[in-house]
C-alpha cells in the first residue's frame, strides 16, 4: 500500500506540470499526499475495521477535504446517502491496491475490488478498472510473473497489454478515465526493473502523473517486494501521523498474507 501512496505523492507535482521523460526529481519539495492517498488510506481502514467502504470514504474525505478531488466525488463525500454517479473515472482504480493485498484469493479480491468500486464508481468501466488492478496487485503479492500477471488481466479484462511505452508516450495525453489510466499505468509497471523505475516510468507519460504513478506503485511494490529507504523516508515525511498508524497497522495485519 505504501507503494502506490508513495507513487501519489510523487507524482503529485507532475499533475499540471506534465513531463515525458523519465529523468526528473523524486523529491521535489512541492510534492503532497492527494486525495489519491486519502482513498487509500480509507480502503484500508475499512478492510482493517470491517467498515462500509462508503463510510470510511466518506469520512476521510470529509477529514482531508482539500486533496484534489474531482467535483462528482467531491460532491459524493458530503453527501448523507451512498447514491453512486455510473463513473468510470479512475479514482475506483487507484484507491484499490489495499484490496489486493488483504484478500486471499482472486475471486475475493474481485468482489472486494466490486464493492469497493461500486460505492461511487458503478461504471462498468469503473468497476472493470478496480478489478483489474487489485488482481495485479493480489498476482504480484503471491509471486507471479509479469508474463502470467500481463496474460491474466488481458484475458479477463480485455485491455492491450503489449504496447511500448516508448510507443505511447509520444501522443499520451491527460486522461482520468480508467480505460485511459489503467492500461498505461500496468504498461508501465511491466515495463520497469524495480520500483523506482516503474514510478519514473508511470509519470514519465505525462498524463495523470499522481493516479498513473499510484496505480502503478501499488502494483510494484508487491512484486518487487521493496521500497528504497529514501523514497519511503521521503514519502512519510509528507503524511499526516493518522495515516502512518494505518499503514502501520495495515502491514501488520496482512505483511504475512
Amino acid at each position: 500500500m505504501l507503494g502506490a501512496i508513495a507513487g501519489d505523492v510523487i507524482g503529485s507535482v507532475y499533475e499540471h506540470h506534465h513531463i515525458k521523460t523519465e529523468d526528473f526529481n523524486l523529491f521535489h519539495p512541492s510534492c503532497i499526499f492527494t486525495d489519491d492517498t486519502v482513498m487509500t488510506i480509507a480502503v484500508a481502514d475499512a478492510i482493517l475495521h470491517q467498515r462500509d467502504y462508503a463510510e470510511a470514504m466518506k469520512r476521510f474525505g470529509r477529514l482531508f477535504p482539500h486533496a484534489g478531488y474531482g467535483g462528482q466525488f467531491s460532491r459524493w463525500i458530503f453527501e448523507d446517502e451512498v447514491r453512486p454517479y455510473n463513473s468510470w473515472g479512475n479514482g475506483s482504480a487507484m484507491r484499490v491496491s489495499p484490496i489486493g493485498l488483504a484478500f486471499k484469493d482472486v475471486d475475493t479480491v474481485l468482489k472486494e475490488a466490486a464493492r469497493s468500486a461500486e460505492v461511487s464508481h458503478n461504471h462498468p468501466e469503473g468497476i472493470r478498472g478496480a478489478q483489474a488492478v487489485a488482481l495485479a496487485v493480489h498476482l504480484a503479492r503471491q509471486g507471479k510473473s509479469k508474463t502470467f500477471i500481463r496474460g491474466e488481466i488481458a484475458q479477463r479484462f480485455g485491455y492491450d497489454l503489449d504496447q511500448k511505452l516508448d510507443e505511447i508516450r509520444p501522443h499520451y495525453k491527460f486522461d482520468i478515465s480508467c480505460q485511459g489510466s489503467v492500461p498505461p499505468a500496468l504498461i508501465a509497471f511491466f515495463q520497469s526493473r524495480d520500483y523506482e523505475d516503474a514510478i519514473r516510468k508511470a509519470i514519465s507519460l505525462g498524463g495523470d502523473s499522481d493516479t498513473l504513478a499510484c496505480i502503478t506503485g501499488g502494483i510494484a511494490r508487491a512484486f518487487y517486494g521493496r521500497i528504497p529507504a529514501e523514497i519511503v523516508e521521503f514519502v512519510l515525511s509528507r503524511l499526516p501521523e493518522e495515516f502512518i498508524q494505518i499503514l502501520e497497522e495495515f502491514e501488520a495485519a496482512f505483511a504475512g498474507k
